[in-house]
């Protein structure tokens, strides 16, 4: 397995392409980038919450995304905002179920993630024909979500966050935040692999906004490129996030510009698949910074 170590690709580096196997062996790639579609079906998500929470607003709206050039969507029924309060297990796969099964009805084809940390809540969308797990938890919350994961062997998001949302950023605390999430990394690739998911499978998410300060989060994102040392691809979810706003004084419904250029200069660093709520502007930023170089 690949450890970490010292890799920096420089600001200017665009080499290489993706490729990410996900559940039943399918290679999503090989493409400069991919983009994964937000689909929350929520009524809290901290930006868009309850926009697509009927099933048939959520389906037409990531078939909208998929046709607009992302490589995969994610559904999830549980906002992970901070702050934010749990629902039941039993809610959250009324809430997912119904759309992963509608997308996949209207296109057999497509990619579906499952924003999920619970175990029955994956295991029942991956049954459904969903393809990857994006669980903010790095299995820490349900440890059994590892057992469903050695059975399907999905695609997986590894993402590291500081406690659970509902505290994750009360005094976050980092002595130096990018090599602590190497670590964390390190450790947890290493968990998955013992328990059975093939490292081909897993993706890297640093978590921005997850028990991070702005401080934290522009160093993780000036660091990606240390990332890129374990082998695997870099997930960046930085979409509309609070971040921005700190930042750049922008409310949430502001924020569309500055992601596409936190995007793009991401990409730059060596991230190649991006968690976005606008597919089509995050391609169109994406192609534009591959064909500059």
């Amino acid at each position: 397995m690949s450890t970490m170590g010292t890799l920096d690709l420089g600001f200017g580096s665009l080499a290489g392409s993706v490729t990410w196997t996900v559940k039943g062996g399918r290679v999503l790639g090989p493409a400069p980038f991919l983009v994964m579609g937000i689909v929350n079906v929520t009524p809290d998500s901290f930006s868009d919450g309850g926009r697509n929470f009927d099933p048939s607003a959520a389906c037409a709206h990531a078939l909208r995304m998929l046709e607009d050039g992302a490589a995969m969507i994610d559904v999830g029924g549980e906002s992970t905002r901070p702050f934010a309060d749990p629902v039941t297990e039993e809610e959250e796969l009324r809430r997912v179920l119904p759309v992963v099964q509608a997308v996949l009805g209207s296109k057999p084809d497509a990619a579906v993630s499952v924003d999920t940390y619970k175990a029955r809540v994956a295991h029942e969308s991956l049954e459904a024909g969903a393809l990857i797990v994006n669980d903010v938890s790095a299995c820490a919350f349900e440890p059994q979500l590892k057992d469903v994961l050695a059975q399907h062997k999905p695609g997986y998001v590894l993402m590291h966050s500081l406690g659970k949302p509902a505290t994750m950023q009360v005094e976050p605390a980092y002595g130096d935040v990018v090599a602590e999430i190497g670590r964390f990394f390190e450790e947890k690739l290493e968990m998955l692999v013992k328990a059975g998911l093939p490292e081909d499978r897993i993706v890297l998410d640093p978590g921005i906004g997850f028990g991070k300060t702005l401080t934290h989060n522009l160093a993780i994102m000036r660091g990606l490129g240390s990332f890129l040392a374990f082998g695997r691809p870099v997930l960046m979810g930085l979409s509309n996030k609070s971040f921005l706003g700190g930042l750049l004084g922008l409310g949430v419904g502001e924020r569309g510009p500055a992601t596409q250029v936190a995007t793009a200069l991401c990409h730059r660093r060596g991230a190649r698949i991006h968690r976005v709520h606008d597919a089509a502007g995050a391609v169109r930023a994406l192609t534009l910074t591959e064909a500059i170089g």
